[in-house]
């Protein structure tokens, strides 16, 4: 995974972090502040990520 593609999963969830558990909120303050610095993620916070993302964010279909 490329760190746009994190990037743009981190910007998702800010939308989402409101839902967020506490643990859920605390650990993507974390890869916030980590994106911030513009670190690239570890293949273990990268899966967590992308569990996060499936999990909170939702993508719904416009009608029509």
């Amino acid at each position: 995974m490329t760190h746009s593609e994190q990037h743009k999963m981190i910007q998702e969830l800010k939308d989402f972090s409101h839902k967020m558990t506490r643990d859920d909120g605390m650990e993507f303050e974390m890869f916030r502040k980590r994106d911030y610095d513009d670190e690239d993620l570890d293949s273990i916070s990268l899966r967590k990520l992308q569990a996060m993302c499936d999990k909170y964010v939702v993508h719904r279909k416009k009608p029509g």
